[in-house]
């Protein structure tokens, strides 16, 4: 009931943001925290950790920009024709990782990622390191005019809530459970009949789709697709936001995806801000320090917040909600 609560108010403030603050960062926002939701899928409850995912959301961007600018297909399609590249690319990249477990299926993900990157930097298409600028918005359906911000923000909600909806309806299925048991015991799952490799599969081409629509979601924000999409920073990038938020939780990836992405938008007006404030000229330059500052946020997860932000909240109130009829007992 408290979790329903809590999606329902957060779902008010979505409705609401758009308002309050800035579209396109608010977009930008979403399209992260799908991403990492997407991820989540494959680490939090298949306990695949991918070292890759930077060539689904990339592959789909790129694609996305390209059937949009170059081919002047409408939004929508272009949006499909990038998750269908994702899934394809998640497709063929899952096919080589599966064969092998833990540490050699991270390495073989990020090899073939970088084969993606080095891919997309001689690819014609792409521009190389100019990347697609201008990347028309086009009109929903050919009717609605998506270069009005407020208008996209909320095909941006709905699309990332699809997304989120879709991502709880498979971890609550019996194929979620199935992968739950692949994470907790895969020996025990394979004793049990079970087809581990094509379950493993299933997940990551479905990870790999959920990642590319959030690509392709973001070029359709921003305009533009560049290589930094399909670096290997931006899968640990994702790595990051998904342990800061919480591991295995179905809202902590959000939440760590939202943190990350405000600090690395936001953290130069907050130096300045407390440089006026205090009139302590050391915080004008924190916005440079990015990078320092989400490593310490990251140390203070592992060594503090095991379970990421989200995990550590939801732990502290299911052991409130033990102790409570003890309490009430006495």
């Amino acid at each position: 009931m408290n979790k329903n609560i809590g999606y329902l108010i957060g779902f008010a403030i979505a409705l609401a943001a758009p308002f309050i603050g800035y579209p396109v960062f608010l977009m930008k926002l979403l399209c992260f925290g799908l991403f990492a939701c997407a991820f989540n899928l494959l680490i939090g409850y298949t306990g695949l950790l991918s070292f890759g995912h930077a060539a689904f959301f990339g592959t789909a961007g790129y694609v996305t920009g390209h059937a949009l600018g170059a081919l002047g297909l409408p939004s929508e399609l272009g949006i499909l024709l990038g998750v269908a590249a994702a899934a394809l690319t998640g497709l063929v990249m899952g096919l080589l990782a599966i064969r092998r477990q833990g540490i050699y299926f991270s390495m073989i993900t990020l090899a073939l990622a970088q084969m993606v990157y080095f891919g997309c930097l001689r690819a014609p298409f792409t521009h190389g390191e100019d990347g697609l600028q201008g990347v028309p918005r086009g009109k929903l359906l050919g009717v609605i005019d998506l270069s009005n911000d407020i208008t996209l923000y909320y095909l941006v909600l709905a699309i990332a809530l699809a997304g989120f909806v879709l991502i709880v309806r498979i971890v609550q299925s019996p194929f979620g459970q199935v992968l739950k048991a692949i994470k907790d015991n895969e020996p025990r799952a394979v004793s049990l009949g079970f087809d581990v490799g094509r379950y493993k599969l299933m997940a990551f081409v479905l990870s790999a789709a959920l990642a590319g629509l959030a690509g392709a979601t973001k070029t359709l924000v921003l305009g533009f697709e560049t290589l930094t999409d399909v670096h290997w920073s931006m899968s640990g990038l994702v790595i990051l936001m998904t342990l800061v938020g919480g591991m295995g939780v179905l809202g902590g990836p959000l939440v760590g995806a939202f943190i990350i992405v405000a600090l690395e938008n936001k953290l130069g007006d907050i130096g300045v801000f407390l440089a006026h404030t205090t009139g302590i000229e050391w915080f004008a330059p924190l916005g440079e320090s990015v990078g320092m500052v989400t490593g310490l946020i990251f140390i203070a997860c592992v060594l503090l917040f095991r379970r990421g932000i989200v995990g550590e909240i939801s732990a502290a109130l299911k052991r409130r909600a033990i102790s409570m009829p003890h309490t009430r007992a006495g």
